[in-house]
C-alpha cells in the first residue's frame, strides 16, 4: 500500500466528497421522478418538493394507465425501430467509413479527413438541412430521422482512430491468405477493435433513442412519433388526457393523476436505454485500459 502524505489526503478527501456530490446532482432528479411515479396521486398532484420515499400509499396505478395508452406502444415500437435500423446502419457506413480512412495507402487521406473535420465546425445551418430533407422526399417518413444524420463525424473519428491501431502485419498476412478488404474488415478489424466499436453502438443507440429534435421537424404524423417526442408533448402541453380517459380513472380524479401520469411516461421512457449500460460497461473498461497500456 502506497503511503500518502498529508496534501495527498486532504486531495483524496475533497475528491471523494466531490464525486460523492455530483453522483449525487446526477442521480437524484432520476431518483425523484422514480418515487413520485409510485406514490399516491392526490400527494403527488398536491406536494411541490422532493420526493425521497415513495409519498403515501404506494401505487402502481399511473404505470397501468401509461402501458394502457395505444400511442405509448405505437411510440415505443417507433423507437425501437429508430434504435435497431439507425444504430445499425450508422455502425454499417462508420466502420466501412474508418477503415477507409484508416488505411496508411489511402490517397489524400489528410485533405478527406479535413474536410471531415470542417464538418464538425462549419454547418449549413437548421433551414438548408431541413430544404434538403424536403428535396430528397423524405418530409413525413420514418428514414427523414435515419438517414439525414447516418454517420456521426466525431465517431467516424475514433473508430478510424481504433482501427489504425490495427497492426498492419496482421492485415498484411490476411492478404497473403487471400483475403479481401471486405472479409478484413468484419473478420480481423471489427474483433481487434470490439471495445471502441461496442462503445460507438452505444452512443449511436443513445442518440437515437433520446432523439426528438429532428423528429418534432421532419414528421407531422402522430402515428410516426418516437417516444420522446411524444413524451415532449405530454410534458410541455399537459397532453395526458389519451390516458386519465381510458375509462379506469373518474372525471374528478383526472386532474389529480395527470402529475402521476407525466412522472410514470419519464421513467418508462428512461429505464429501456438504462438497462443497457451494465452490458456494455466491460467495453469502457476495456477500452481504457487498451488506452492506457498503448500511452
Amino acid at each position: 500500500m502506497i503511503k500518502q502524505n498529508n496534501s495527498e489526503k486532504v486531495f483524496t478527501v475533497f475528491n471523494y466528497i466531490f464525486l460523492f456530490i455530483t453522483c449525487f446532482i446526477t442521480l437524484y432528479p432520476l431518483w425523484h421522478v422514480a418515487m413520485a411515479s409510485i406514490s399516491d396521486p392526490l400527494i403527488v398532484y398536491s406536494r411541490r418538493g422532493f420526493f425521497f420515499l415513495p409519498a403515501g400509499q404506494m401505487t402502481l396505478r399511473g404505470y397501468t394507465l401509461v402501458l394502457a395508452n395505444p400511442n405509448i406502444g405505437v411510440a415505443f415500437l417507433n423507437t425501437l425501430f429508430y434504435v435497431i435500423v439507425g444504430t445499425g446502419l450508422s455502425m454499417f457506413l462508420t466502420i466501412l467509413g474508418a477503415y477507409v480512412l484508416s488505411r496508411k495507402g489511402l490517397y489524400w487521406n489528410i485533405i478527406v479527413m479535413k474536410m471531415i473535420i470542417f464538418t464538425m465546425y462549419f454547418q449549413g445551418g437548421l433551414i438548408p438541412f431541413y430544404l434538403l430533407v424536403r428535396n430528397l422526399g423524405l418530409l413525413d417518413t420514418r428514414w427523414s430521422i435515419i438517414l439525414p444524420v447516418a454517420v456521426n463525424t466525431w465517431n467516424l473519428i475514433i473508430m478510424r482512430t481504433a482501427f489504425a491501431n490495427v497492426p498492419e502485419s496482421v492485415v498484411e498476412s490476411a492478404r497473403l491468405d487471400g483475403a479481401s478488404d471486405w472479409r478484413i474488415i468484419w473478420v480481423i478489424a471489427v474483433p481487434l477493435a470490439q471495445a471502441t466499436v461496442a462503445v460507438i453502438a452505444l452512443f449511436y443507440a443513445v442518440y437515437r433513442w433520446n432523439e426528438w429534435f429532428n423528429p418534432a421537424i421532419f414528421i407531422s404524423s402522430k402515428s410516426k412519433y418516437p417516444l420522446q417526442l411524444l413524451l415532449r408533448e405530454i410534458l410541455l402541453f399537459n397532453d395526458t388526457s389519451s390516458m386519465t380517459q381510458l375509462g379506469s380513472v373518474g372525471q374528478s380524479q383526472q386532474e389529480s393523476y395527470r402529475m402521476l401520469v407525466k412522472y410514470c411516461t419519464i421513467m418508462v421512457a428512461t429505464i429501456p436505454i438504462l438497462i443497457v449500460y451494465p452490458f456494455l460497461q466491460r467495453y469502457f473498461i476495456s477500452g481504457i485500459m487498451i488506452g492506457s497500456v498503448k500511452g
